[in-house]
C-alpha cells in the first residue's frame, strides 16, 4: 500500500472522532439549555390566535393563551382572554376592536385596541394631545399612491410670491417632518398594502402643527414625501428655489422668461402675418380662377357661335343721284372777236367723276 493511501485514511478517522466529540458536546449543551428553559418561572399572554386588521371585533375564537417568560411580558398585555374581554368594560359596553393590523401569535396589547366602551375609530388611534388634519393630495403630490396608515412622511409647501423687481419667485420649504399617517382617504386599516391614488390623506399632528397645515393648505401647494420606516430623528433642511435649479438668480430667470414670451409674441406675429399672406394668395388664387372659367365660359359660346352659319342678308344700297354740272367759260374777244365756236365742251360730274363732253353749240 503506497504511502498516501496510508495518510489519507488515518486523516479520515482523526477526522470522524472529531466530528463525534463536537456532535456530543453540542447535544449536551442543548439538554443543559432545555433543562434551564424548563427552570424559568412561566406566566400567560394573550396572542391572536388569527391575524386581525383594524375595526375586527375581539372574541373568544378570535384570542388564546400561550405560555410567556415571566420576565419579558410586554407592557399592555393581558394574562387570561377573560380579563382581556370583560375588564374595565361597562354594563351593556360593546365589545373591545382593534386598532391596528395584530398578527397570528402576536400578544394582543393594551395600546392595539379599544378601551373600555370606545369603537375603534380615528379618534381612538389618536395620542394624548394629538389632532388628525386632512390634506388634500393627487397621484403626484400623495406619492402615487405608495402612502399608508402607519407611515411616516414629510410635508412639503410650495410657493410662488412676486418679488420687488416684479418677477415671480417660486420655492419649496418643509413645512413639517415625520409626520404619522393615520388614513388614507377613509381608510384607516394599517394592514392595507396596495397602492391607491387617493384624493386626500389624514395626518396626526400638534394643535400647533395643525394650524400650520391648515394655514399651508391656503398658501401653496402641500405635497408628501414619503420617509424611511426606521427614520424618525428630523434633519436639517433649507428652502429651495429655481436658482437652485439651474444655478441662476431669480432675475436672470426673469429676464429668459421675458425673452421667451417676447420670443413667443414675435413667432404669433409672424405665424399671423403668414396666414394672411396665405389668405390673399387664396383670395387671388380664387380671383384668378373665377376669371379662367368666364374667359372658358365666354369661349365656349364664342365657339358655340362659330358653328352657326348665319343667313346670307342682301342689302341693296341705292344708287347715287347723277348730277350734271355745266361750266360756261366766258372768253373776252378783241375788238375783233372771231367768230364763235360751231362746239362747245360740257363738264359733267358723275358722282365724283369729272366727265367732258364735245357738244355742237347754240347759237
Amino acid at each position: 500500500m503506497r504511502a498516501n493511501t496510508v495518510i489519507m485514511i488515518v486523516l479520515a478517522g482523526v477526522f470522524g472522532v472529531l466530528a463525534v466529540v463536537l456532535a456530543n458536546v453540542w447535544l449536551a449543551n442543548q439538554r443543559s439549555a432545555i433543562a434551564q428553559t424548563n427552570d424559568v418561572q412561566r406566566d400567560t399572554v394573550v396572542v391572536a390566535a388569527v391575524a386581525l386588521k383594524f375595526g375586527d371585533t375581539l372574541s373568544a375564537d378570535k384570542l388564546r393563551e400561550v405560555a410567556w417568560p415571566a420576565g419579558a411580558v410586554p407592557a399592555g398585555a393581558f394574562k387570561t382572554t377573560e380579563d382581556l374581554l370583560t375588564k374595565d368594560v361597562p354594563a351593556g359596553g360593546g365589545p373591545k376592536q382593534a386598532l391596528q393590523a395584530i398578527g397570528v401569535n402576536e400578544p394582543v396589547l393594551a395600546s392595539k385596541i379599544t378601551g373600555p366602551g370606545q369603537r375603534a375609530t380615528l379618534s381612538a388611534v389618536l395620542g394624548e394631545g394629538m389632532k388628525a388634519v386632512s390634506i388634500r393630495v393627487n397621484d403626484v403630490l400623495g406619492v402615487a399612491g405608495f402612502v399608508f396608515p402607519g407611515d411616516r412622511v414629510d410635508v412639503l409647501l410650495t410657493r410662488t410670491v412676486r418679488s420687488d423687481e416684479g418677477a415671480d419667485q417660486s420655492f419649496v420649504d418643509v413645512l413639517l417632518q415625520g409626520m404619522k399617517v393615520l388614513a388614507v382617504d377613509q381608510v384607516a386599516d394599517e394592514s392595507k398594502d396596495s397602492p391607491t391614488v387617493v384624493k386626500s390623506v389624514t395626518l396626526e399632528a400638534s394643535t400647533k402643527d395643525a394650524q400650520k397645515l391648515t394655514l399651508a393648505a391656503g398658501a401653496g401647494q402641500l405635497s408628501l414625501a414619503l420617509r424611511q420606516a426606521a427614520a424618525s430623528k428630523g434633519e436639517a433642511t433649507e428652502r429651495v428655489t429655481l436658482s437652485d435649479l439651474t444655478g441662476e438668480m431669480p432675475a436672470d430667470v426673469a429676464k429668459k422668461q421675458a425673452e421667451l414670451a417676447r420670443q413667443a409674441a414675435a413667432e404669433a406675429a409672424a405665424a399671423a402675418e403668414r396666414q394672411r399672406a396665405e389668405d390673399d394668395r387664396k383670395r387671388a388664387d380664387d380671383k384668378i380662377t373665377g376669371l379662367a372659367q368666364a374667359v372658358d365660359r365666354v369661349g365656349s359660346q364664342l365657339d358655340q357661335l362659330s358653328k352657326v352659319k348665319p343667313a346670307p342678308v342682301v342689302v341693296s344700297a341705292p344708287a347715287p343721284a347723277a348730277r350734271e354740272v355745266v361750266k360756261e367759260v366766258v372768253k373776252y374777244l378783241p375788238a375783233e372777236p372771231p367768230p364763235p365756236p360751231v362746239r362747245a365742251t360740257v363738264g359733267v360730274y358723275r358722282g365724283v367723276v369729272l366727265e367732258s363732253y364735245d357738244v355742237p353749240r347754240q347759237q
